[in-house]
């Protein structure tokens, strides 16, 4: 057993190391206690029970997809440079190869669990707001536009979790051929 005290963040980060490597079953206190060699205790130290950790997690990841999300906003000075950025940031967004597939991963966990989708959701609206936003910026109104790019960004995110390549190009091209066409 672990010496280390663990914090909160580090059962968060073990729950989504589990949730992409064995699915939502995996997000429970022994067996993510067992992965990190420590003991229940710690877990319920931390969260009341295991639905206020997965509250925790979903939290954690609808404020990083958000915060990234608005980070990739500011980078760029043209509004074209803006949605080429934006429309990367989903299959970028993770900090490590071995987090690529935690977007597709909890996609996956919503699929069957009505909190997770609602948070899925929340997030979605956000990035599709932008999109539109910057579309709009650059006379293209079509909301169709934003939902194909949006969609083209998941699908790579998942194509990334599982390839472990990298998408900018193919997602830069994605928005020149929106642009070139439209505008």
């Amino acid at each position: 057993m672990t010496t280390t005290r663990l914090s909160p963040d580090s059962w968060i980060e073990a729950g989504f190391d589990a949730l992409i490597a064995q699915g939502p079953s995996a997000l429970k206190a022994e067996a993510l206690a067992r992965g990190l060699k420590t003991t229940k205790g710690s877990f319920y130290w931390h969260f009341k029970d295991v639905p206020a950790f997965h509250q925790a997690m979903l939290t954690r990841w609808e404020e990083d997809s958000r915060s990234r999300f608005q980070n990739a906003l500011t980078v760029d000075n043209t509004p074209v440079q803006r949605l080429r950025h934006v429309a990367q940031v989903v299959e970028k967004e993770e900090d490590s190869d071995s987090k690529q597939a935690l977007e597709p991963a909890i996609r996956a966990w919503a699929r069957g669990n009505t909190k997770v989708s609602e948070a899925v959701k929340r997030v979605d609206s956000l990035r599709m707001d932008e999109l539109n936003r910057l579309l709009d910026e650059l006379g293209l109104s079509n909301p169709e536009l934003s939902r194909i790019i949006y969609a083209a960004n998941l699908g790579m995110a998942e194509l990334s979790g599982h390839d472990g390549q990298e998408n900018d190009e193919a997602l830069g091209t994605l928005v020149d051929l929106v642009l070139a066409l439209y505008a």
